[in-house]
């Protein structure tokens, strides 16, 4: 009988709980500028796997990581010239940038693809839980493949195995753009808040 380990809400300013259930490897729902997320520290494969089982989420699709900044994605992506304008212009906000990994990038951390999908915090209350915990893998908050959940209540019933929610407040209720920057001729990959048309001001084009 399970119903004791019931999931914790910590408040919006309980970062540093919610931090500490990360650091012990367990998945929490947080609110992102987009959707809800569910996260795990990226350093953790143990907390990957809890996550995919959360998420039935299958092996070959890699989670998007969320940075607290650039200093923390140089750790694990290259940064070229493209990408390093977009994500000073454009982030943190509604974008997803795919970036080459680091050669010595474990395989678990995006599944031996060449390239990680990179998200900059999008508050300070997840700046804050990152700096904390280190880049977190992030993905959103459904079962995958089921429509994106909306409120703490459809998170609960999604994905009941979590470990906690952060409460927060998602801003544009839509996913992220996804700019693929792995070539100077940058590609969107998926449309979203951020347009088109501001990506190429940014580029000068």
């Amino acid at each position: 009988n399970k119903k004791e380990d019931t999931m914790k809400i910590f408040s919006e300013n309980e970062v540093d709980s919610a931090a500490e259930v990360l650091t012990h490897d367990g998945v929490i729902a947080v609110a992102t500028d987009t959707v809800f997320g569910v996260c795990c520290r990226m350093q953790s494969e143990a907390a990957q796997e809890r996550l995919r089982y959360i998420k039935h989420r299958p092996l070959d699709k890699a989670f998007p990581i969320m940075a607290a900044d650039i200093n923390q994605v140089e750790e694990f992506a290259l940064i070229e010239e493209t990408g390093r304008k977009i994500m000073t212009s454009l982030l943190p906000g509604p974008g997803t940038v795919i970036l080459k990994k680091k050669e010595d990038l474990p395989a678990y951390i995006n599944g031996g693809l060449p390239t990680v999908a990179v998200r900059l915090a999008t508050s300070d209350q997840l700046k804050k839980l990152i700096e904390k915990t280190g880049p977190l893998f992030m993905t959103s908050a459904n079962q995958s493949g089921q429509p994106v959940c909306q409120s703490i209540a459809e998170i609960e019933q999604a994905c009941p195995d979590l470990d906690g929610i952060l409460k927060g407040r998602p801003s544009f209720g839509k996913a992220s753009t996804i700019i693929d920057c792995t070539s100077p001729n940058i590609r969107i990959l998926r449309q979203g808040p951020i347009s088109e048309e501001q990506i190429q001001r940014v580029l000068g084009k």
